[in-house]
């Protein structure tokens, strides 16, 4: 794998000429722990899925950071067979980064093919979205469409889907 890292994604960001905001803050692994930093940063925020499907192909799914994403109906909704969540290993060896990091951005690591990447439609058409830039301790907010742009300059191709979820109990 072809580790690019931030270096490369920031170099990625200037040369497509895609705005962006930054934000330095404590590390977060959590949704939860998110919340204490997002606040303060305007824009939709995101939870990002590194699964597997039962045929062995891996998948990252970003969804609204508050979606509680039904498991058991994802398979339909994006085309594949039971999910389970991918092992830290495998997300180290194809997108080159640690749990708590994960984000789209990664995908500037992974070989195309590798790892089908799918966008919540209503994140796809925000304004501004906030991921990570491969680390836990900054979130960039940049628009749907230009996180779709730059998965599709890095040879990706992003899927956008209405991701099921979990109703909340009674």
């Amino acid at each position: 794998m072809n580790r690019r890292g931030e270096a490369g994604l920031l170099a990625d960001l200037a040369s497509l000429a895609i705005p962006f905001a930054s934000h330095e803050h404590i590390a977060v692994f959590t949704v939860e722990e998110s919340r204490r930093v997002d606040a303060d940063i305007p824009g939709a925020h995101t939870k990002n899925l590194f699964l597997k499907d039962a045929g062995g192909a891996y998948w990252l799914v970003t969804v609204p950071a508050e979606a509680r994403v039904d498991l058991k109906a994802l398979p339909g909704a994006i085309g594949c067979k039971r999910v389970s969540f991918g092992k830290a290993e495998d997300m180290d060896r194809l997108l080159g980064i640690a749990p708590g990091s994960v984000t789209p951005l990664a995908m500037i690591n992974a070989v195309p093919g590798s790892v089908a990447v799918v966008i919540d439609g209503g994140l796809a058409a925000a304004a501004r979205v906030n991921v990570h830039p491969l680390r836990n301790t900054a979130t960039l907010g940049l628009s749907g469409a230009d996180i779709l742009r730059l998965l599709a300059h890095w040879g990706h191709q992003p899927r956008v889907a209405a991701i099921p979820t979990a109703q909340e109990p009674a």
